[in-house]
């Protein structure tokens, strides 16, 4: 099993705790549980992959923003984590 920390939107954070509270399960189980049925479905054909990102609200400004970043050395080495 490998660890993935992932951060939400505040808008999604709060969706999940309100899930996490009907279902009485921590948020972090409700998650793993939806992630898991998302990749399930996950086609990985690489023809689908530009419209499962185009999918994702501004994910094309944080990866500008993330290239921004790295051009002014604003990174932490993969070693370090």
């Amino acid at each position: 099993m490998e660890r993935l920390n992932i951060t939400l939107e505040d808008e999604y954070a709060a969706k999940l705790e309100r899930v996490a509270e009907r279902m009485h399960l921590q948020p972090g189980t409700v998650a793993r549980s939806l992630l898991s049925s998302a990749l399930d479905e996950a086609d990985p054909d690489a023809r689908n992959v530009t419209e499962l990102l185009d999918g994702i609200s501004s994910a094309y400004e944080r990866a500008q923003l993330g290239a921004e970043q790295a051009k002014r050395g604003e990174t932490v080495p993969l070693d370090e984590l």
